[in-house]
């Protein structure tokens, strides 16, 4: 299933001359291992940052610290900055930005362990959705990924109409 919606996203990426990075924080990296799996991946992967601290991800994605201290790092408004962040500081025009609870620990109350966001930027616009993942520190970060690819390969039917 992953290796089939990669083949798409990258397919859809090809198709459309764009390149995507990607900001992660709870994934640490899986998305983007799984993005350059694949050989040949140059060609429509730009990079990515892991941003697992909150400093991080003010330093290197340009997150607001008053964002930071509003909304907290697992939310809509953390995910979408991040995701323009990645854009901004690697020059691609597709970012995806995952943040979340991975667990076993580190939920908190409205925040449970396995709550993750979500966001891509586009040339469309952006979008970022909040998804309660089940399951083990494990199912959780490859659920997120499996969700970030869906989420890209649906935006993907925009592309062509916003350039």
């Amino acid at each position: 299933m992953i290796a089939a919606l990669r083949r798409s996203v990258a397919r859809r990426l090809r198709e459309a001359g764009l390149m995507v990075a990607t900001a992660e924080s709870c994934t640490g990296g899986l998305l983007g291992a799984v993005l350059t799996a694949a050989s040949g991946s140059s060609a429509w992967f730009k990079g990515g940052v892991v941003a697992y601290s909150n400093a991080l991800k003010v330093r290197l994605l340009r997150v607001p610290t008053a964002l930071l201290a509003a909304y907290g790092a697992v939310s809509r408004p953390t995910a979408l900055a991040m995701a323009e962040g990645v854009c901004r500081a690697t020059g691609a025009p597709v970012g995806v930005a995952i943040t979340g609870i991975a667990g076993p620990r580190g939920g908190v109350p409205g925040k449970p362990v396995g709550t993750v966001w979500i966001a891509v930027r586009d040339p469309a616009g952006a979008v970022a959705r909040r998804y309660r993942f089940k399951g083990s520190r494990q199912t959780v970060r490859r659920a997120a990924c499996v969700k970030a690819l869906e989420m890209l390969d649906a935006r993907a039917g925009l592309w062509h109409n916003a350039l």
